[in-house]
């Protein structure tokens, strides 16, 4: 192949003109253009990063919240139980005082009953024993047994012996 001087020059003037026409015209608005779409894909990825950061920010944030309220809702269920023993202690603590205050009050009521019972059974006593010597006093025995009979005949209509 045969470089042709002048040829070589003609091609050479034209290039160097087709640049300055394309830097002057094209080359400046296509890197301004390239420029500008740089700099939004650079902001893109720094606001991406900032969302991403902030994402991990509130997720950490959303575990903290979740785990104080696991932990508030165990301290209230914790509290629930502690509180709930302490009534049923008190509970079964009044009961027992109660039980203990019916007891004492039956073993006053069922004394009191003795007494008059044994009041009444004395006084009762006493007047079944003015009969039975009155009805001895009315016959007169000559032996411990028929005086034994007797007495039994009139427990027997008391209601005392079978």
């Amino acid at each position: 192949m045969n470089i042709i001087p002048s040829s070589f020059i003609v091609a050479l003037i034209a290039f160097v003109i087709l640049y300055w026409l394309l830097s002057k015209y094209a080359f400046g608005p296509l890197f301004s253009i390239m420029e500008k779409r740089r700099e939004l894909v650079t902001s893109q990825m720094n606001e991406a990063a900032q969302t991403r950061e902030q994402a991990i920010a509130y997720v950490e944030e959303q575990k903290k919240a979740l785990e104080n309220a696991r932990k508030e809702a165990y301290d209230i269920i914790e509290q629930s139980r502690q509180t709930s023993s302490k009534q049923a202690d008190q509970i079964m603590e009044q009961a027992k005082v109660e039980a203990a205050r019916i007891k004492e009050d039956a073993v006053r009521d069922i004394a009191s009953e003795k007494n008059k019972a044994v009041q009444e059974l004395r006084s009762e006593l006493g007047a079944v024993s003015v009969k039975i010597a009155s009805k001895l006093l009315e016959k007169e025995v000559s032996s411990d047994k028929a005086q034994e009979e007797l007495v039994d005949q009139y427990l027997k209509e008391v209601g005392g012996r079978p």
